[in-house]
């Protein structure tokens, strides 16, 4: 049941010659799957078509930005029109109040916000706001967490760079990685004890609130309170880094439904309808401290460009409306109870992590609850799946150390057809 691969594998070819591995991001090179990356050519809906004409339901969804699905037809007019007027002008635009007002209305913690183009540059520019307003170097982010390819937190990072077993990327220099501190995520004894010893010295902590770039790791009960609660007792700015979780657990993001309110926080992907763009905001009092009105530099000459901000609006405007996460959430729930049913069915032994609209599906009869853990589930077990699962028809991401979406797009005949694929998959590799 071999795919029809042949234009990819021209393209593949030729852009191994002209890119590194063949790729812009280095996780869709397939390394951690094997077999030849789709080129795409179009998405509709729940559905990517590569260049040779295959069919997927998709549910790598941008890598999560695409909640309303692929060229939702009020995103795409409204861009049309935005395009019109112009795509770029390097100065204030209305489109840009608006959304920052949205934003702050579904994250009440972000009290001041600053368009930014990624997540990357959102969480590079969070930590330097946060040694600005504490005066202090260090910083502390969790094994596994990811947080952008900013050399001070390219320290055991997840998803494409534990793909490659390189959890700290050459290039970066000691004198950078020396003030970032890594811990185990889910470990509150191993943070209240490095506070112990050098508290006054740390500017910050960053971490996902639900870990999304090892697989779906959740926080234990109780978790992230004791994080929330030895932060302020050491005057330690505490940073959520939404980028994958904001918009996909709530309409207020993880720190809604945990019911934690951070100091700061970073956002992307969702706010930009899948428009390339970011944010981060917080606390004034922090983000007083941002060029202009303070001495702590950031800029960016394409931030709150027309176009993205365009997209989001319109995005946030579908998300808004009460019915929306209901929808999400039932599609969510029905996807997580057929793929456990499935690999039930199969006898084979599987953990389903979900939380609101990302879930993933680790190959181990272990409960996961950190990035140690994820490193040892079957892995072979999880690419053999991967393209099983490409061969009738599902797309997800190559990578068992990445998190899967859920769109409004996505219908129940969608998720049936997922949960056949996925039983026929399972028994094929078990």
């Amino acid at each position: 049941m071999a795919l029809n691969q042949k234009k990819s594998k021209e393209l593949f070819k030729k852009a191994k010659r002209i890119m590194p591995g063949g790729v812009n991001s280095p996780v869709r090179a397939f390394r951690a799957v094997g077999g030849t990356p789709l080129f795409i050519d179009s998405a509709k809906g729940s559905k990517i078509y590569d260049v040779d004409g295959n069919e997927f339901i998709d549910y790598v969804l941008s890598w999560g930005p695409m909640i309303l699905g692929h060229s939702h037809p009020k995103v795409v007019n409204a861009l049309k029109k935005a395009a019109e007027k112009g795509t770029s002008f390097g100065a204030p635009t209305p489109l840009e109040v608006e959304l920052a007002a949205m934003v702050r209305k579904a994250y009440p913690s972000m009290e001041i916000i600053r368009m930014v183009n990624s997540g990357t540059e959102a969480a590079m520019s969070a930590i330097r706001a946060a040694r600005g307003f504490t005066g202090r170097d260090r910083i502390v982010k969790f094994e596994g967490c990811y947080h952008g390819h900013a050399d001070g937190i390219l320290v055991q990072a997840g998803s494409g760079a534990a793909t490659f077993g390189v959890p700290t990327s050459p290039g970066v220099p000691k004198d950078y990685a020396r003030n970032t501190i890594t811990l185990p995520y889910n470990d509150l004894r191993a943070f209240r004890n490095i506070c112990k010893k050098t508290g006054k010295n740390i500017a910050c902590v960053i971490i996902e609130p639900v870990v999304g770039n090892s697989g779906c790791i959740l926080p234990k009960p109780g978790y992230l309170e004791g994080l929330r609660k030895i932060t302020r007792q050491y005057g330690i700015v505490l940073i959520f880094d939404e980028v994958m979780t904001g918009f996909r657990i709530s309409y207020g993001g993880a720190q809604k439904a945990f019911k934690i309110k951070p100091d700061m926080t970073c956002l992307g992907k969702v706010i930009g309808g899948g428009l390339p763009v970011g944010a981060y905001g917080g606390k004034k009092e922090i983000m007083s401290r941002i060029a202009p009105d303070g001495p702590v530099y950031q800029a960016g000459t394409l931030s709150g460009n027309p176009l993205a901000m365009t997209a989001g609006i319109e995005t946030l405007k579908i998300l808004s409306r009460p019915e929306t996460y209901k929808k999400l959430m039932a599609k969510s729930m029905a996807l997580e109870e057929g793929m456990k049913d499935a690999a039930k069915r199969a006898g084979i032994q599987t953990r389903f992590y979900r939380a609101g609209t990302m879930f993933c599906t680790y190959f181990t009869d272990r409960e996961v609850h950190n990035f140690s853990d994820a490193a040892k589930t079957d892995m072979a077990a999880f690419a053999a799946f991967f393209r099983k699962m490409l061969e009738r028809g599902v797309n997800l991401a190559p990578s068992g150390y990445e998190a899967g979406f859920m769109s409004l797009a996505h219908s129940q005949a969608d998720i049936n057809r997922t949960v056949r694929a996925a039983y026929a998959s399972f028994r094929e590799i078990k």
